[in-house]
C-alpha cells in the first residue's frame, strides 16, 4: 500500500527562514565595521546585560561555587562519556604515508584548527550539554584556543552550570554574549579573542543564519535548521513511550518537527491520542513549544512494511532517528540517512542529547543525507603532502607534462619539463599532448 499520512504538517522548518536573513546580514555587517563597541551595543539591546563580556577567573570560580555537588557530578559524568567517545573517534584519524611508485611518497596529516568558537544556547533553556558536546570535542581534537560563548540572562549573566561545564571541558575563554553578536565576536576576533577558524554549536534561527552567512570565511559544523526527530515503531512498540519520546523532542521549539513512521494503524492512533495529554502536562514554556510543534510540524505516516518504513526514514533523513521495532540489527544495517541512531526502547534521544557520549550537535533539515554530526573530525583538517627522489619524479613528470598540454595548460607542462631537463640531461622525452 502507498504511504498514508494520518497527520500531515501544515508548515516546514523553512516556512520562516527568509524572514531572518536580511536582519542577520545587517547585524553582521554593522558589527564587523563597528567592532567591540557595536557588539556591545547589540548585547545591551538583545541580551539586556551590561556585565563583563569575557568572564574573569574570579567570576568563573564564583559561578562554579554556585553549582551543587550532585550537578557537578552529573556534568563530569557526561563530560567523561563525551570525552572518551571523542577520543575513540580521534583514534580513527591517523597520519599515513605510502610509496605510490618507487621514489615517490605521498601522505596525509590530520591537523586541528587553531581556534574554535563554541556557541552554547542559554535562552529559554540552559543548554549545559551543548557546552559539554562542543568544548570537549574541540579539546580532544587539539584546538589551541577554545572560546565558549553563551547568552547571559538579564541582570544575572551566564547560568553557573554552563560556566562550570565550559570550564571543566577545557574552554580557554568564556564569553557572556548571545545571538548574532556572540557569533560575530568569535568570528571577527573581538574583545582580544583570536578569530575563530570554526564555529560550532546549536542555536536559534538567528544564530543558525549567522553561521550560514559566515560559512566560507570561517568553517562551521553544519548549516542547521530547527531540531527534528523521527521514530520508527512497529505494532509491538509501547505507545506511551513512543508518545513520550515524540513530546520530549517537540519541546525544543515551536518549529521542531517530530515524525512517527509505523506499519501499525492501531499504534499510530494510540500514540496520537496520548500526545495532547502529555503536552498539556508539561511546564508552560515547554507546553507552548511542544503544542505548536505538534500542531504545525508533526507528521504520522503509515507504511506497508518495515522496508517501506526504512525507505521513508531515509527520505526524511532525520537528525535524530529512534527505532522501537523488532530486529534492531536489521535496522542498523538497512538505515543510511540519519544524524544519530537510537536502537531499542532502552535508549532515547534524550540520552544522546545529554550524557550518553555521542554528540548532540547533528544535521537537521535532511542534511543527514550527506553529512554526519559534530565530532572530533569536524575540527580536523585532512591535508596531504608528497616527496620524491629525482628518479621517482620521472614518470610523474612525463605524465604531468603530456596531460597539461592536452588540457592547454602550457605553464603546468613546463614545470614538469624543467625537472626532466635538469635531472635527466642526456635523455630525450616526447612530452607532446598527442605523444
Amino acid at each position: 500500500m502507498p504511504r498514508h499520512y494520518l497527520k500531515k504538517a501544515d508548515r516546514t522548518p523553512k516556512t520562516d527562514a527568509r524572514e531572518t536573513h536580511d536582519t542577520v546580514a545587517r547585524i553582521l555587517d554593522e558589527i564587523e565595521a563597528g567592532g567591540d563597541a557595536k557588539a556591545l551595543e547589540y548585547a545591551a539591546r538583545f541580551d539586556r546585560y551590561e556585565g563583563n563580556v569575557l568572564l574573569s577567573p574570579d567570576e568563573i570560580a564564583a559561578a562554579c561555587d554556585q553549582v551543587s555537588d550532585r550537578l557537578k557530578a552529573d556534568i563530569r559524568f557526561a563530560h567523561d562519556n563525551v570525552r572518551r567517545f571523542a577520543e575513540l573517534q580521534k583514534s580513527t584519524l591517523t597520519d599515513v604515508e605510502t610509496e605510490l611508485t618507487p621514489g615517490f611518497v605521498t601522505g596525509q596529516k590530520a591537523i586541528p584548527v587553531a581556534a574554535a568558537g563554541c556557541y552554547v544556547p542559554g535562552g529559554r533553556y540552559s543548554h549545559i550539554a551543548s557546552a559539554i558536546m562542543t568544548v570537549t570535542t574541540a579539546k580532544v581534537a587539539g584546538c589551541q584556543h577554545i572560546t565558549a560563548c553563551s547568552p547571559p540572562r538579564p541582570g544575572v549573566g551566564v547560568p553557573p552550570a554552563i560556566i562550570y561545564a565550559a570550564r571543566i571541558c577545557g574552554a580557554d575563554r568564556i564569553m557572556a554574549m548571545g545571538g548574532v553578536q556572540g557569533v560575530a565576536a568569535m568570528t571577527f576576533g573581538l574583545f582580544g579573542l583570536p578569530p575563530a577558524n570554526i564555529l560550532v554549536g546549536p542555536g536559534n534561527q538567528f544564530v543558525a543564519e549567522a553561521k550560514r552567512i559566515l560559512f566560507g570565511r570561517v568553517g562551521i559544523d553544519m548549516i542547521a535548521g530547527p531540531t527534528d526527530s523521527l521514530i520508527l515503531a512497529d505494532g509491538q512498540a509501547d505507545p506511551h513511550i513512543v508518545a513520550t519520546d515524540l513530546v520530549s523532542q517537540a519541546e525544543h521549539g515551536y518549529n521542531s518537527p517530530v515524525w512517527l513512521v509505523t506499519d501499525s494503524r492501531a499504534l499510530a492512533e494510540d500514540v496520537m491520542a496520548r500526545v495532547p495529554d502529555l503536552i498539556a502536562d508539561l511546564p508552560e514554556v515547554n507546553h507552548e513549544n511542544a503544542a505548536a510543534a505538534w500542531r504545525d510540524y508533526a507528521e504520522v505516516i503509515l507504511c506497508a512494511d518495515r522496508e517501506d518504513m526504512a525507505a521513508c526514514s531515509d527520505d526524511y533523513a532525520p537528525e535524530h532517528l529512534t527505532v522501537q521495532a523488532a530486529d534492531p540489527d536489521w535496522w542498523l544495517d538497512r538505515l543510511t540517512c540519519y544524524g544519530s541512531l537510537f536502537l531499542g526502547e532502552e535508549t532515547t534521544v534524550s540520552y544522546g542529547d545529554k550524557a550518553a557520549g555521542t554528540n548532540h550537535v547533528l544535521p537537521t533539515s535532511r542534511a543527514a543525507s550527506y553529512t554526519g554530526g559534530l565530532s572530533v573530525h569536524k575540527y580536523m583538517k585532512i591535508v596531504t603532502w608528497q616527496r620524491a627522489t629525482r628518479d621517482g619524479s620521472r614518470a610523474v613528470a612525463e605524465a604531468t607534462a603530456r596531460i597539461s598540454r592536452l588540457e592547454g595548460m602550457e605553464g603546468h607542462a613546463r614545470a614538469a619539463d624543467v625537472r626532466l631537463a635538469k635531472y635527466f640531461p642526456d635523455e630525450e622525452f616526447d612530452l607532446s599532448a598527442d605523444g
